[in-house]
């Protein structure tokens, strides 16, 4: 098991800025062949570091309307199906979670209807108080740094070090601290797995 290193970050970094730069590009700022970067941005992506390669779009080029950032309080056992609600309209561009039982976003919507905008992409939900502020401008920049990285045990959630374990099941990799995580967390998986096909 190999953890995250300097050259990692430093890939995630460039991606973070335009991932679609060729890694014929990458190659030469971190110093590695190009296929070398392939096989290390392969092994990101099968260890769940990036999930997907996106467009950050200006959507005040396309779509008329304002912005406007809506912080929703809502009862905790709600906040899934809402945010995944958020997450699928067209009018919404990001989606953010506290560790309390807030959910914030922003999103374009017409100028003249601002409140009634907002209460139908919260439609039919249970909301305890929202609040809507005007955004003059925004910008979204992905950064890699600031904070340490390092791999999550998935059965425990510690840190996973060099003694680590990986795992593949039914094609997705899991990363474990230990070998006693990996058993347990694979018992829990194939029990799950038969009792969903009884």
């Amino acid at each position: 098991m190999r953890t995250l290193d300097e050259t990692d970050v430093q890939i995630l970094s460039l991606l973070a800025e335009d991932a679609r730069q060729p890694y014929s590009d990458i190659a030469q700022e971190v110093e590695l062949s190009p296929p070398a970067v392939s096989d290390r941005i392969e092994r990101l992506q099968e260890s769940g570091v990036i999930r997907r390669f996106t467009v950050d779009l200006n959507r005040s080029k396309l779509h008329a309307g304002v912005s406007v950032f809506v912080t929703v309080t809502l009862p905790l056992k709600a906040i899934d199906g809402v945010r995944s609600t958020l997450k699928a309209a067209d009018s919404v561009e990001h989606v953010f979670t506290t560790a309390g039982s807030e959910l914030l976003f922003t999103a374009r919507v017409e100028p003249t209807s601002i409140r009634e905008s907002v209460l139908e992409l919260l439609d039919g939900v249970e909301i305890e108080a929202y609040d809507v502020q005007l955004l003059s401008d925004t910008e979204w920049t992905p950064t890699v740094g600031g904070t340490a990285f390092a791999l999550t045990c998935a059965e425990c959630g510690n840190t996973v070090t060099e003694e680590g374990v990986v795992t593949r099941l039914d094609g997705s990799v899991y990363h474990f601290c230990c070998p006693s995580c990996e058993q347990q967390f694979t018992e829990t998986y194939e029990k799950h797995k038969a009792r969903a096909s009884e």
